[in-house]
């Protein structure tokens, strides 16, 4: 064999040994790769369906402003009209409806152990306003029982108004027969009061609500400035007392003429545990922008609450209210941000097996061929104890002949250079080995 080819050999031999264990840590990271893929979020989808409630209420009128949020980022926000809050829990329970989020009244349901469901923080006060005709009393009503016997309209089944409406109407006894309820809502609660169809009504809302609005103009029509409203705030824990001060819907007109005590349940979002966390997150920022301003009833700043209205807070909101909005999507496109986000969990791999595949791989190199050395180490050491105990089985020149056949298998051995100190350690034992058989054949 020529130098030429000597030389070959042993680069053949090393780009193997290299090529194996580059090979067992390409299938260790590939493997650890496709674990920590099972758990990357797929992408958020396109559209975002949101329950909100009945025509011309405040929570259609909201989720027009979240959509012109997640209109930036490319997201469709879908709504869905419903009844009111407790059609939005069931169609969240459902797992048959195309629902990703909902407006919920609270006040209105109870989280149950495995729904899946999350608040998404308290969003703004929603008070409770009962509307009655000037004329069924001579002097201002203060207290729901003076309604007892009168015709009220209750808020459509499936609404927050409704179930609230009852609350309270329990409470003073009123749900006996003895007062006639009607289960209507929304805009056709001012046509009811205007055609003396009812003496008064419940409406949940907020001051922008269109019924609530027309029926603050609407001559002839009073609003109930409740004497007892902190007994109620007592009665159900998920009450607040509000006032509604002089003058604070219209300055101009004097809308109210004097201070209104009132009750108010407040208002949250409610997700699904499969709604897509790029989404939470879209409407938390609408949430911050829509509800952070000031309203009639709170000062700047006092919403949203990072409070669990009724269920568990989310923990994507438990993080946004205490850092904000998330880092990545402060700097980058809320797609490249989305996508950096579920491709983080692929580092996991990248620093659990790469390193120490890194760190280990000249280890495991060294071993395979020290490996080659310590195997004809264990033959020379077997020759060697057979010729110690028996020299007399063979004769000095079958003797030799073992020892010259793993020297031949030694020869043959490819070693990269860094290791040729252990191939010439090994010959010289092979020589001492040879002294050994010759010592104790010739005596």
């Amino acid at each position: 064999m020529n130098r030429h080819q000597f030389f070959n050999r042993i680069h053949s031999r090393s780009r193997r040994d290299i090529a194996m264990v580059l090979v067992i840590a390409l299938v260790l990271i590939v493997g650890s790769f496709w674990v920590a893929a099972q758990f990357i979020q797929p992408a958020p989808p396109r559209q975002l369906v949101i329950a909100t409630g009945g025509a011309g209420g405040a929570y259609q009128r909201y989720a027009a402003e979240y959509k012109q949020v997640f209109d930036k980022y490319g997201i469709k926000l879908v709504e869905r009209p419903t009844t009111g809050a407790i059609e939005n829990i069931k169609l969240l329970r459902d797992a048959g409806e195309s629902v990703d989020a909902a407006f919920v009244q609270g006040g209105t349901g109870e989280s149950i152990e495995g729904d899946g469901l999350a608040s998404l923080g308290a969003l703004y006060y929603e008070p409770l306003w009962i509307f009655y005709r000037e004329g069924i009393a001579p002097e201002p009503l203060q207290h729901v029982a003076a309604l007892k016997g009168r015709r009220i309209a209750v808020g459509g089944v499936g609404s927050g108004t409704r179930q609230l409406a009852m609350d309270v109407l329990h409470a003073n006894n009123m749900d006996n027969g003895a007062t006639k309820l009607v289960d209507i809502g929304g805009l056709e609660v001012v046509e009811a009061l205007a055609s003396h169809k009812v003496d008064a009504a419940f409406v949940v809302g907020p001051t922008q609500s269109a019924a609530v609005w027309v029926l603050l103009y609407t001559p002839g029509i009073k609003v109930m400035s409740l004497g007892n409203a902190e007994t109620y705030v007592r009665t159900f824990p998920y009450l607040s007392s509000v006032v509604l001060p002089e003058g604070a819907v219209d300055l101009v007109r004097d809308i109210p003429n004097h201070e209104i005590s009132m009750v108010a349940p407040m208002a949250t979002v409610v997700v699904r545990s499969t709604t897509h966390p790029a989404h939470i997150d879209l409407l938390l920022q609408a949430i911050k922008e829509v509800h952070g301003r000031p309203g009639i009833f709170h000062r700047p700043g006092d919403f949203p609450k990072s409070l669990g209205v009724d269920f568990p807070l989310a923990p994507e909101a438990e993080r946004y209210y205490k850092s904000g909005k998330p880092f990545l999507q402060r700097y980058l496109p809320f797609w490249a941000a989305t996508l950096i986000d579920r491709l983080v969990v692929m580092l996991i791999p990248l620093f659990a097996i790469l390193i120490p595949v890194v760190r280990f791989a000249p280890t495991i190199y060294g071993w395979r061929v020290r490996s080659r050395i310590y195997r004809r180490y264990g033959e020379l050491k077997f020759l060697e104890a057979d010729v110690v105990s028996e020299p007399s089985r063979h004769t000095q020149d079958e003797w030799l002949e073992k020892l010259d056949a793993i020297e031949r298998s030694i020869n043959r051995i490819p070693i990269p250079l860094t290791f040729s100190d252990m191939l010439y350690t090994l010959r010289s034992h092979l020589a001492i080995v040879r002294e050994t058989i010759i010592k104790k054949t010739t005596a």
